[in-house]
């Protein structure tokens, strides 16, 4: 797969890397544990060399899964992982103080089976805590060699200067899709004036955008999709069209509307570097193989022109979690 860079970070990855969330956390049943292992280490096959997991995935259990996985294949891939949240349980308030993200590091080096994290997020800005601590915090860690590159997740311009002013940013992580285009407005103009990578999260819009998903599809009594408002069965069925089009557009191009979602992210910046999840080895490959997609500036223009006709419906968040994003 080809590599891309992550702003001037001198940190490289697959262009398209794999978001290990959904294998343990937010989607349902978790994966068996042997079924997940294999699904990572085919995933490195396929040439996905960035994997993103976080101690709030579980919590803890998703770090532990990727950490036996990669193990055998440490020195070839990229690891990132978060702190950030009270107890690693993001449905606890936030925790960054400093002594509380050195104690993730250190479980984080433990459960990943690792000497060095390759790339530690903050998973969401602490209200309690000033960003220069937060940022000095992970400069002392990297300075000890536990922390290769500081990043930042669903931040807002204000958190990302005040953080880059202490240690430099090599990415952020925030949603991004052709149905989540927020960050045009201010967070990637940001990204390319200070050399930061920009990692989206949600580049299938939490599969919406596979068009495997309608009005009449049921979620699983522990899928997130079920608390989105825009997952809501009115919701879906008013942004169909959307789906329409990328489908037609699609057909016309031999590849699926999955493959044109995650092509036209890597169209919009070299140092985009998506991060799709999945747990089927068949949706794996297919997100991998959109890396090889190629948009033309034609394509490109199709696709703005005809998605600028519809209207996308519903918050991306419920009330409680959004007041959590864009600090």
């Amino acid at each position: 797969m080809k590599k891309r860079t992550l702003g001037k970070s001198g940190l490289e990855v697959s262009a398209i890397g794999f978001g290990c969330m959904g294998i343990s956390f937010g989607y349902g049943q978790p994966m068996e544990r042997a079924a997940a292992i294999a699904l990572i280490r085919d995933a490195f096959e396929q040439g996905v060399t960035f994997f993103d997991t976080a101690e709030a995935y579980g919590p803890f259990a998703n770090e532990e899964l990727v950490g036996e996985a990669l193990a055998p294949l440490r020195d070839k891939v990229v690891i990132a992982t978060k702190f950030g949240f009270e107890d690693g349980d993001s449905k606890k308030g936030t925790d960054s103080r400093p002594e509380r993200i050195r104690e993730v590091a250190e479980a984080a080096l433990r459960r990943l089976r690792t000497d060095r994290i390759d790339l530690f997020y903050q998973h969401r800005v602490d209200p309690k805590v000033p960003m220069e601590d937060v940022a000095g915090t992970v400069r002392e860690l990297i300075r000890e060699g536990k922390v290769k590159h500081f990043g930042l997740s669903e931040a807002g311009v204000d958190s990302i200067r005040r953080a880059h002013a202490v240690q430099p940013v090599a990415a952020l992580q925030s949603e991004y899709s052709l149905w989540w285009r927020e960050p045009e407005q201010q967070i990637l103009p940001t990204c390319e004036e200070l050399g930061i990578g920009f990692v989206p999260f949600s580049p299938l819009g939490k599969g919406f955008l596979t068009g495997t998903i309608d009005a009449s599809t049921t979620f699983g009594k522990d899928d997130f999709r079920n608390i989105v408002p825009r997952f809501t069965e009115e919701a879906r069925r008013a942004n169909q069209g959307l789906v329409d089009r990328l489908t037609s557009i699609a057909e016309h191009k031999k590849v699926t509307p999955a493959q044109v979602a995650l092509a036209w992210l890597l169209a919009q910046k070299p140092w985009i570097v998506p991060i799709p999840g999945t747990t089927k080895v068949s949706r794996m490959k297919e997100n991998s193989a959109a890396a090889e997609v190629e948009l033309t500036v034609t394509d490109l223009k199709q696709i703005e022109e005809s998605l600028a006709q519809i209207q996308v419906v519903g918050a991306r968040y419920p009330t409680h979690l959004a007041a959590r994003v864009g600090r």
